[in-house]
């Protein structure tokens, strides 16, 4: 498996290139982002994948030095259990 970045999106593409995740991000004219879809094949479930696709999008928002919501129900729900991340998250 190999988490890749794209335009305002990571993917997790497996050994033959199929996408098997993706997470969504949106900025807005002020530069905040909106986590706006985070999805993951059912062949992954209970492996983390979910997570780690959250947590790339929040380090990348964090290195271009802005904040995000997240409208995606699972976005939200992990950046209010992990506080480290209270730097950039405005529910």
């Amino acid at each position: 498996m190999e988490l890749v970045q794209g335009e305002n999106k990571f993917c997790i593409k497996d050994d033959s290139g199929k996408i098997l995740g993706e997470i969504d991000f949106l900025a807005d004219q002020n530069g905040k982002y909106d986590i706006v879809h985070t999805e993951v094949d059912p062949s992954l479930g209970g492996q983390g994948w979910a997570g780690k696709l959250v947590q790339a999008a929040a380090d990348y928002i964090r290195s271009e030095g802005k904040k995000t919501s997240a409208s995606c129900s699972y976005a939200s729900r992990w950046l209010q259990r992990h506080k480290e991340y209270d730097d950039i998250y405005e529910p």
